[in-house]
């Protein structure tokens, strides 16, 4: 397979804090030699795990490159023990639209793993992380939100996963997070997820929903926050004590926790997510 078109600005082997880009070359009428430049963050302090924390794997989604954001400016290297890889915005090109699928080639980045080099934009930047990012990670952390067409409680998640004792440590991590609720989730059909990339190659991975309805409240940005800390103090990472907080643990046994519409039409919402419901509702 040919390399990936992607270069990196920064040094990952290097100690200390680094501020760069990855560089994708895009030839397009604005800009013939021109280039999409996903910023990035790296901080090292000596040997130990390594974390990759993203955001914005949709584009329309803003408290993990919020969160994410302040983290790659104010994370100090002494703080840390072994390496933080901060991507808040992994579809940038998507973020810069605030939309869910690249403005480009309307490539969703949560399905197209383990992507090409020689494919489309989306492609390329799932095979750069598929093939150079992943592979330097003990720990991976995806933080997500419901963008403009869901709405969530907001929550950490694992998911089942063959290998039960990694399914339990991706699970701790979950539930270091501290969002104020976790689950093991069932997926409707994880094929070409970043999620699946992640596991696949043996990763502690922990997935996040935090809200939705097109914006970022104050609320669920503190929780990513705050947990994108969390998880890495229960890495062994960061050097400081974790902030617990109270999360309930949610049961999704089947695919029956999906309900779905046949039809279209208005759609009356009845009751608010959190609140009790019979199952006849």
């Amino acid at each position: 397979m040919r390399p990936s078109p992607v270069t990196a600005t920064v040094d990952f082997a290097r100690d200390g804090v680094q501020h760069g880009f990855l560089r994708l070359p895009h030839s397009r009428d604005e800009s013939a030699w021109g280039a999409i430049m996903t910023p990035i963050t790296v901080v090292k302090n000596g040997d130990g795990p390594t974390a990759l924390l993203t955001g914005a794997n949709h584009g329309d989604e803003y408290e993990g490159p919020i969160a994410l954001m302040e983290l790659a400016s104010t994370l100090e290297h002494a703080a840390v023990r072994g390496r933080v890889i901060i991507v808040p915005a992994m579809n940038y090109p998507a973020f810069r639209a605030g939309t869910r699928t690249s403005p480009i080639d309307k490539g969703n980045l949560n399905r197209s793993f383990p992507g090409r080099p020689d494919g489309s934009v989306t492609e390329k930047i799932a095979d750069y992380f598929q093939r150079c990012l992943l592979p330097l990670a003990d720990y991976v952390l995806d933080i997500h939100a419901g963008g403009k067409t869901l709405t969530f409680l907001p929550f950490a998640a694992a998911h089942e996963l063959a290998d039960k004792d990694q399914q339990a440590r991706c699970l701790a991590a979950a539930r270091a997070f501290a969002a104020p609720y976790h689950l093991l989730l069932l997926e409707i059909d994880c094929a070409g997820m970043y999620d699946t990339a992640a596991e696949a190659l043996g990763k502690v991975f922990v997935s996040t929903e935090l809200g939705g309805g097109g914006t970022a409240s104050a609320e669920t940005v503190a929780i990513a926050r705050r947990g994108v800390r969390n998880f890495l103090s229960h890495a062994g990472i960061l050097q400081a004590p974790p902030d617990p907080r109270p999360s309930r643990r949610l049961a999704m046994p089947d695919a029956a926790c999906y309900v779905v519409s046949d039809a279209a039409g208005l759609l009356e919402m009845r009751v608010d997510p959190g609140r009790p419901c019979a199952r006849a509702r």
